[in-house]
């Protein structure tokens, strides 16, 4: 389980990078590469970190299904995925 604090900082950090975009890509468009780099290191949207929609776990990450392996294979297991069968785990 992710600490609140870590999972607190990346939603902060998605709202400003919602917030830059229209500016971040008007600059880039420009070619006003000195603008962009005024602007806050977060509104990068590169420094954004895929989590866990469940749990917040940063590493194992499956974006197709926006979920760790772990929480994954739990819910492969229960059958709660459909397409998905139990293979040799």
């Amino acid at each position: 389980m992710a600490k609140e604090s870590m999972k607190a900082r990346e939603v902060k950090r998605r709202k400003t990078v919602e917030r830059y975009a229209e500016k971040r890509a008007a600059l880039k468009k420009a070619g006003d590469y000195v603008g962009l780099q005024k602007l806050p290191r977060n509104a990068s949207p590169v420094r954004m970190h895929n989590r866990c929609s469940l749990t917040g776990r940063p590493k194992g990450y499956i974006r197709h299904y926006g979920i760790s392996r772990i929480v994954f294979r739990e819910m492969a297991s229960q059958g709660l995925i459909p397409g998905v069968r139990k293979a040799s785990w």
